[in-house]
């Protein structure tokens, strides 16, 4: 990795850090934090998908807890959950301890 990748990547990591300790973040930073592009944000608050603010009508607004428990608000159960729920469904519905 040559220097200016170096110096590239320690900004990076200095916005992120910036960013994880902010309340309320810009469009810009919630391209950042989410990896999403700007035209994906535009689509998802235009259709009330993300939440998100318009104080003034012009400029949006995110609370970044908010963005951060969509992200995360459908999560995937792994294949040992799964088999556990299974596992208690079975044993419920038959009795057995």
């Amino acid at each position: 990795m040559d220097t200016l990748n170096i110096i590239e990547q320690q900004l990076k990591e200095i916005l992120n850090n910036q960013i994880a300790s902010k309340e309320v973040l810009t469009l810009d930073e919630t391209v950042l934090f989410t990896g999403f592009s700007k035209s994906y944000l535009y689509k998802l608050t235009s259709a009330g998908i993300i939440p998100h603010s318009k104080p003034l009508g012009k400029h949006l607004f995110f609370d970044r807890v908010q963005v951060q428990a969509w992200l995360l608000g459908k999560p995937i159960k792994t294949l040992a959950e799964i088999k556990i729920e299974a596992a208690n469904y079975v044993t419920l519905k038959t009795g057995r301890p």
